[in-house]
């Protein structure tokens, strides 16, 4: 089966390609003068992706990995379609319709944290990315996504899949974490399945907001005293949060304090700050970063072959 991306996953997706044995197709890609994005698949692969299911790995983030998104899925249903006109006249012109069968792997999906509506006349714009994505092929898998009930009303099969397990053995063999602390209540869970692959307690913190622009966090029932804890979240940003949470663990007695997660952002100077409030920094390879360690594509493939079960 092929596997092609853009610019933005090469690397992923090649890993997502060797973990399941499966052949890789780069897309061509480049920018015209004036900054539109343009893409190419090769005409060599096109046997390969009109004999099998495709995969194409792509994330919605930046902005324009949406629009690279959509034209790499528009490029593989016209190759399976059989829609290869051209004004050069090269190749075949059109070929049998085989079906579009198009799986769609995302390991970072962008604007998940629009999620809801807090206010009238906003968009929702996980869920609106989602249904046009979800009509131009016939299955997604989404590397932990920040709430997946954004998800559940798109008419074809979506999976949801996550990097805990990878990121719980990179914990217990480079970090051996005494404690998994989670940096609020509604990341709890995440925390919960590490810690118990781990085979350690785990908690998470309180927050407190003491006026417009301060959030003050405590332990809640910890005790981590001369412990390393490792705090995990589904993605850092700013990594504001995770200093404030590393604060309080070291006022608590915590000996060393690492932070973890899938999605790496890290914007706005957030690993120079990071690296002045904590003794690690782990992040999975959804998205190209310094501190890209742990490999998403074992997550990736586990949501690929589900899907392809049922295609």
């Amino acid at each position: 089966m092929p596997v092609i991306s853009g610019s933005s996953c090469r690397e992923i997706a090649l890993s997502l390609a060797k973990e399941m044995g499966m052949h890789f197709i780069p897309a061509e890609t480049r920018r015209f003068p004036d900054g539109e994005g343009y893409l190419k698949t090769p005409a060599q692969d096109f046997e390969s992706i009109r004999s099998e299911p495709a995969v194409i790995v792509s994330s919605t983030f930046p902005d324009n990995g949406i629009i690279q998104t959509m034209m790499m899925l528009a490029s593989i249903a016209d190759i399976q379609r059989g829609d290869l006109s051209n004004l050069k006249k090269e190749g075949v012109q059109e070929m049998e319709d085989v079906g579009r069968k198009i799986i769609l792997a995302v390991p970072y999906y962008g604007y998940a944290r629009q999620d809801k509506r807090f206010s009238a006349g906003e968009v929702v714009a996980a869920g609106v990315i989602a249904s046009h994505l979800s009509n131009a092929c016939d299955g997604i898998v989404i590397l932990d996504i920040h709430e997946p009930k954004v998800l559940e009303n798109i008419e074809h099969p979506i999976r949801c899949v996550t990097a805990v397990p990878e990121i719980a053995n990179w914990l217990r063999e480079e970090v051996n974490p005494d404690f998994i602390l989670s940096p609020d209540k509604g990341a709890v869970e995440r925390a919960r399945n590490v810690a118990e692959l781990i085979d350690v307690p785990y908690s998470y913190l309180e927050k407190k907001r003491i006026d417009a622009h301060t959030i003050e966090h405590s332990p809640k029932d910890l005790d981590v005293s001369g412990k390393v804890v490792a705090i995990v979240d589904d993605m850092i940003s700013t990594g504001g949060t995770i200093c404030r949470a590393s604060d309080a663990l070291r006022r608590q007695g915590a000996v060393e304090v690492h932070a973890a997660c899938t999605h790496g952002l890290f914007t706005s100077g957030a690993l120079t700050r990071l690296a002045e409030h904590v003794d690690g920094i782990h992040s999975s390879d959804s998205l190209a970063n310094p501190r890209a360690v742990i490999s998403g594509a074992p997550a990736l493939a586990r949501g690929v072959q589900d899907l392809i079960g049922i295609l």
